[in-house]
């Protein structure tokens, strides 16, 4: 894949940060609604506050994971998540792209052109995720919510309504609740989807693997 079009496909992962940026800050009442002037029903409140639980009981994982872009092409790698905050995707040979985030910046590292692109965490959609206390009813626009042959699906937005930012969620429910993929939709309408294998609870990972600085 070259280089283009392995920027093109990041971006995504980061749902138009730069648009994100220009938005106004929105203040901390929520907006609760599948649509608008549509309210969510009491089982899809639930489902959310149940995803709520899971992150926020949520410590340390790792695994591989697979990128599939707007175009069907695939990218692997192996990722790190350290709640709150941090997580470290590194994608795989002949790749030397690695998106961390630390906590309070995700930086895009591309080690072949030496470069690292900087974005505030709180810009980027997954801000409602990485924080301490995880409220999505609280923090973000929901969408839809539903619980189906165990599988949960919940799409949701920046509490701006900007498009560019919606993620739609995947959570096995059954026998236990599972992050297993999420889609993130770009500013032009384009779908990522990044899907999780052999997610694995851990120990506290090193933390150079969230510092950018580190090699």
């Amino acid at each position: 894949m070259s280089r283009r079009l392995t920027a093109l496909t990041l971006a995504t992962l980061v749902a138009a940060s730069a648009s994100a940026q220009e938005a106004k800050r929105i203040g901390p009442t929520a907006s609760i609604a599948g649509g608008p002037g549509q309210k969510l029903e009491k089982m899809q409140v639930e489902i959310v506050r149940k995803v709520n639980a899971y992150f926020n009981q949520l410590t340390n994982l790792k695994g591989s994971f697979v990128q599939t872009g707007a175009d069907s092409k695939h990218q692997r790698g192996k990722f790190y998540i350290s709640r709150p905050g941090r997580f470290r995707f590194e994608f795989s040979l002949p790749s030397r792209v690695v998106i961390i985030s630390n906590g309070a910046y995700l930086v895009i590292q591309d080690r072949d052109l030496g470069t690292d692109n900087w974005l505030d965490l709180g810009y980027t959609p997954f801000r409602a995720l990485l924080q301490k206390d995880v409220d999505l009813l609280r923090d973000a626009h929901i969408i839809d919510a539903q619980e189906v042959d165990g599988t949960i699906t919940i799409s949701f937005e920046d509490r701006s309504g900007d498009a560019s930012s919606r993620i739609k969620l995947f959570l096995t429910a059954k026998p236990a609740t599972q992050i297993k993929a999420w889609i993130v939709k770009d500013a032009q309408g384009l779908d990522t989807r990044i899907e999780l294998r052999e997610v694995l609870a851990t120990d506290e990972p090193d933390a150079r693997l969230f510092d950018p600085a580190a090699r």
